[in-house]
């Protein structure tokens, strides 16, 4: 007769699968060639909004570079890369030419106050909760799509001013 597993330790054991499980379902990667994508997320915007900021990470797991060099979404005009840096005490953001290279054993970060994406006419607003698809193109790897995950609009560090407005614009 097979042994059951105590009473006092079943629910501290329920609980556990169920914290694992619930991690595994609410993280998200993808990989496409020796390249993994990581977490793909964004922020919620309200109705009206024209832009919207998206970020991930991008680890190589390979022995040679790769780049990202374009990236496609449904839901807005166009996606381009950016880097925001403060120069001089001014917030400054600027496109980001020629994609972006990912070293073989590096992981680059797209976060708030650096390197991101710009969603730039916004179709509709992005609603917490939704998954909205996207497409990013490596020189080497290929195309693979992503989903970004719309968190809520404070979900991670801004530039202080909360918004794009106070940002100089003219590096593009």
């Amino acid at each position: 007769m097979p042994k059951l597993l105590p009473l006092r330790l079943a629910a501290p054991f329920a609980a556990l699968l169920f914290a694992l499980s619930a991690g595994a379902a609410s993280a998200h990667e993808y990989t496409v060639g020796k390249l993994m994508i990581g977490h793909p997320w964004s922020r919620a915007t309200v109705p009206g909004v024209k832009v919207a900021g998206g970020y991930f990470t991008i680890m190589n797991h390979g022995d040679k570079p790769d780049r990202l060099v374009a990236v496609s979404v449904p839901f807005a005009e166009r996606a381009e890369m950016h880097e925001s840096s403060v120069e001089d005490g001014v917030a400054k953001m600027r496109e980001i030419e020629g994609g972006v290279e990912v070293k073989p054993g590096e992981t680059v970060s797209f976060a708030p106050g650096g390197k991101h994406l710009m969603f730039v006419g916004l179709k509709t607003a992005l609603t917490k909760g939704e998954k909205v698809k996207g497409e990013l193109t490596f020189e080497t790897a290929g195309k693979v799509e992503v989903e970004f995950a719309v968190e809520a609009p404070g979900a991670a560090p801004a530039p202080k001013s909360g918004d794009m407005k106070g940002m100089d614009h003219s590096g593009h």
